[in-house]
């Protein structure tokens, strides 16, 4: 608990096993009311890791539903468990554990109701290991994302991300892509709500194990991206109704 408000870490997970038990070790259990592992049909043992670890809370897909779709049940989960605070943490320690404290206490002092730690925010993204043209590409699709959003967020793309539980129930995520635009829409349907995002800096690490996406399926996120914040923008204007943002 933090300030009588209840805290779930949720873990999207797959091809987890090499890496899910250095990153629970580094979670703050002081602080995290419970852990939630979604396992998207792994290959590996993803899932006996997280039982012997004693993770409390393990769902399995029975067939592969993407980023997206194992976000959306994450975050059911957490929801139908009464969390007051969701924090999104993959499960293959790209990102440190070490920072749920200063991310929880944001939220729990209601600084900001949703909070993402920027890779961005001084030099953690190439100091870890970021790709040049991963880093390159996010640059441009940020930049383009605040002028189409009228924003002034250092990133889009990181993937630890907390909520209030008030954030999560007012945005409905069901209908969002399963794929990883999933992360872009959902930022989309929060500004477009009114709410403001926070961020922090957060180091970052790029190994064999961590997992990423190729340059293939990098472009077609980006384009993705672009599409997400082109419909945002004509929907602010009056000239469009997507669907995703009523």
């Amino acid at each position: 608990m933090f300030n009588n408000k209840k805290v779930i870490v949720v873990m999207p997970a797959y091809r987890a096993a090499l890496t899910l038990e250095r990153t629970y070790r580094e979670i703050p259990l002081d602080l995290v009311d419970d852990v939630i592992l979604v396992d998207d049909a792994s290959p590996d043992n993803t899932v006996e890791v997280a039982t012997q670890l004693g993770i409390r809370h393990i769902i399995r897909h029975d067939r592969n539903k993407g980023y997206g779709g194992n976000q959306k049940t994450c975050y059911a989960k957490a929801l139908e468990l009464g969390a007051d605070i969701v924090v999104m943490l993959h499960p293959d320690y790209q990102y440190t554990p070490l920072l749920l404290p200063a991310i929880i206490s944001i939220i729990g002092n209601e600084l900001y109701p949703v909070v993402f730690a920027s890779r961005i925010l001084g030099k953690g993204a190439l100091k870890g290991g970021m790709p040049m043209y991963k880093y390159i590409a996010n640059r441009f699709l940020t930049l383009s994302q605040n002028v189409l959003m009228n924003q002034k967020l250092s990133e889009y793309h990181t993937g630890y991300r907390a909520f209030s539980g008030e954030v999560l129930r007012s945005l409905d995520f069901t209908h969002n892509s399963d794929d990883f635009i999933f992360d872009n829409e959902m930022v989309a349907q929060i500004f477009y709500k009114g709410y403001e995002i926070g961020e922090v800096t957060c180091p970052t690490k790029y190994f064999k194990e961590a997992s990423s996406i190729n340059f293939r399926r990098s472009s077609i996120y980006g384009l993705g991206v672009l599409r997400t914040s082109f419909l945002y923008f004509l929907t602010k204007l009056g000239l469009f109704n997507w669907k995703v943002l009523k």
